[in-house]
This record gives C-alpha cells, structure tokens and sequence, in this order.
C-alpha cells in the first residue's frame, strides 16, 4: 500500500494538479464565456439608424449566440487536448495526424468550408436575426438558431428545419424593419366604387385608432388602386404598414372588420358566376 502511495503521489503533484486546473479554468471560461460576451456585443455593436430597438436586441442576440457557440466548442477542444498530455499522451502526433486527415478529407469538407463561409457573410451583412421570419426557397418559419454552419427554422406546423447555410440561395425576410399588410377584395360591379373606398379607409382608420391594434400600425391600411377587372369582381388593392411579425395579426383582423362593414353597408363580395345561354329550339 505504502508503495502505490509513494507511486501515486507524485504523478498527482506532477499531472493531477494540472489536469485539476486545467479542467478548473476552463469550466470557468466555458461558464462565464457567454456572459462575457453578451457584454462585449453589447457595447460595441454599433445600433443600425433603420432599426427599431427590439429589431437591435435580435440583432445582438444572434451575434451573442454564435460567438458563444464557437468560442465554447474551441474551448472544448483545447481542454480535451491539454487533459490528453497531461494524462502523458503525446499530442504531436495526434495533431499531425489530425492534419493528414484534414487534407484527406479536403474535398469532402469544401461542402463545409462553403458552409461556414456563407454563414460568416449572412452573419456581417446582418441578413436575418433569431425571431425573424424568414423564407429561404420553398422554406420558411421563425429562426430559432443561428451557428456559423446552418440556420434551423420552425414553420407553423411546428416544424424544424435544419438549413445549411451553402444551400440557402436566396433570403426573404419578412420581418425586417417593418412589414406590410397587403389584400386583394373583390366587389361586385355593381357597387359603387367611391362608397367602396370610403367604407375601406373607414375601416382602416377606425383599426388604426383602436387602442388594442394603433401600437402595432405604423401606417393606416387604405384604399391603393382597381388592381383588376376580373370574371365576376372588381379587385381593389388594400395596403398598410405595421410593425416587424405583427402584419398577419393585423391583416386578419381587418378582413374581419371588411366584412362587417360590407355586409352593414350592402357591398356584395360576389361568388364567381357563369352566364348561361340556352339556345333556342
């Protein structure tokens, strides 16, 4: 016993000491880490003049997340390898061999490499943030995360979407700056136009100054323009600006106030109809 003892002792002052401290430190760093950071981003980030303050909070969220991300894997890996050689492994080659195998896995990885490259140019443009809603293709949902590799989304359905940044090749935000409210109505052709224009900024306004709805209106949904002549109906065009995810609460609740007004004011929105000529026997 008293030989394992005499063994033991000084391989734990030599390595236990340090593979405790080294494991010590770096728990610290990986728990402190986002802390840190989250201050860093905050003070230096300089605020976009076209961005309201919560759309700057998501801004910096995103930037708070990823660089989070990154720095806790290196940290990982830094600790995994100094514990190594601390336990007597020889790191050198390891690393050596980790290199071979870097250059055999070259042409694999570009896949990866082209990954990380697109993430870091969405990242600086500052092309979307976490809670944006966004659309890339035939995909689209909230943005739960962002990491240098990929974007992982959740539509509506409840749906997660894992989307690798190299294959995103085009981004539509939806929920930048702000949004719009955007309608197509038909009327018949019948109505009388000026009462429909009248009735629909009516609505509008009366929606704008409602105190449960006037905080996420930044403008007054109206009347556009006729957009069309169509088979059974004269389509108008309704816009209004609002602010950033609020466009669908907005837009739905003024379909419901049309519909309202145009029953209580005798504004048919007509069913598609077909004229019929029966020849004569």
């Amino acid at each position: 016993m008293e030989g394992i003892t005499e063994k033991i002792t000084p391989w734990l002052i030599e390595h236990g000491l340090y593979i405790l401290a080294t494991i010590v430190v770096a728990y610290i760093i990986f728990k402190f880490s986002e802390v840190v950071i989250e201050k860093f981003i905050r003070k230096v980030i300089v605020n976009d003049p076209h961005l309201d303050e919560k759309a700057e909070i998501k801004r910096e969220n995103t930037l708070i997340a990823i660089f989070t991300t990154t720095l806790r894997v290196a940290i990982l890996i830094v600790t995994t390898l100094m514990v190594l050689q601390g336990l007597g492994f020889e790191i050198g080659p390891l690393l050596a061999a980790a290199g071979i195998a870097g250059v055999a896995l070259g042409f694999g990885g570009q896949y990866l490499i082209r990954d990380l490259i697109s993430g870091m140019f969405m990242i600086m443009e500052n092309q979307y943030r976490i809670g944006d809603v966004v659309r890339f293709g035939d995909t689209s949902g909230t943005v739960e995360a962002i990491t240098l590799r990929m974007t992982t989304l959740r539509d509506l359905s409840g749906t997660v979407h894992h989307v690798p940044h190299g294959e995103i090749s085009q981004v539509s935000n939806l929920t930048k700056a702000y949004a719009r409210v955007n309608i197509d109505i038909g009327v018949s052709y019948d109505a009388d136009l000026e009462h429909v224009i009248s009735t629909v900024n009516k609505v509008g306004e009366e929606l704008a100054s409602d105190p449960e709805w006037k905080d996420s209106i930044l403008k007054t949904p109206h009347f556009l323009r006729v957009t069309d002549f169509a088979d059974s109906s004269v389509m108008i065009k309704i816009l209004g600006d609002t602010k950033p995810q609020e466009q669908w609460a907005v837009a739905g609740e003024l379909r419901k106030r049309l519909k309202i007004a145009f029953d209580r004011e005798k504004i048919e929105i007509p069913f598609p109809q077909r004229v019929i000529h029966q020849a004569k026997p």
